[in-house]
């Protein structure tokens, strides 16, 4: 995510987006991620916000790499929970082999449409064989601006898993739903679960 009006929105908000996602309550999809992963495992948390992900996983027993492109976030993430945030973009992820699960719980939705396949190819390459991607996106078409004025790109079904199949990834498990945001709007969405072959 390199769109300075998003960033401003998570810099100067951050604490209150902090207090939105951090509910206290056991996160189901979450716990089944982790439950995937092998003991002591390495992840990266791409796009960790205000940290709450990346925390649990080191609860876990997870090797945790916290990345996010917002300072104002990071220091949250420092604040809260003691987490040392690589404050960088997604086409830092440059990677070989290096993790067995990567997170990107609704933040790739911030990269531009034309930048989705690279990152992806990136994200694979960053995986182990076997490793697990979690991708969570609004559902919809083209790209927009939210209540917050936030980027969105909005992807469809069948858009973001032929985006997946190409770049090498093979989906075992897709979730529906609707949510409120953090800009107290409604939108649909997928969560998918996909595997490096």
């Amino acid at each position: 995510m390199s769109d300075k009006r998003t960033l401003s929105v998570y810099d100067t908000q951050a604490g209150d987006y902090a207090r939105l996602v951090d509910t206290g309550r056991p996160y189901p999809r979450l716990e089944s991620f982790i439950d995937r992963l092998p003991k002591g495992g390495r992840v990266l948390d791409l796009g960790c916000g205000p940290g709450n992900w990346a925390a649990r996983m080191i609860e876990r027993g997870l090797e945790v790499v916290a990345l996010d492109a917002s300072e104002g976030m990071a220091a949250v993430a420092g604040e809260r929970y003691g987490l040392t945030v690589r404050v960088a973009r997604f086409d830092s992820v440059t990677e070989i082999e290096a993790y067995d699960g990567i997170w990107a719980h609704f933040s790739l939705l911030h990269a531009p449409r034309s930048a989705m396949p690279g990152h992806l190819a990136a994200l694979h390459e960053a995986l182990r064989c076997g490793g697990w991607f979690l991708l969570a996106l609004k559902l919809g078409t083209g790209e927009a601006r939210d209540g917050k004025d936030r980027f969105y790109t909005y992807y469809t079904e069948d858009e973001i898993g032929g985006l997946l199949d190409t770049a090498g990834f093979e989906i075992v498990a897709r979730e529906h739903g609707e949510d409120v945001g953090f800009d107290g709007t409604s939108h649909d969405f997928i969560v998918l679960t996909a595997r490096k072959p």
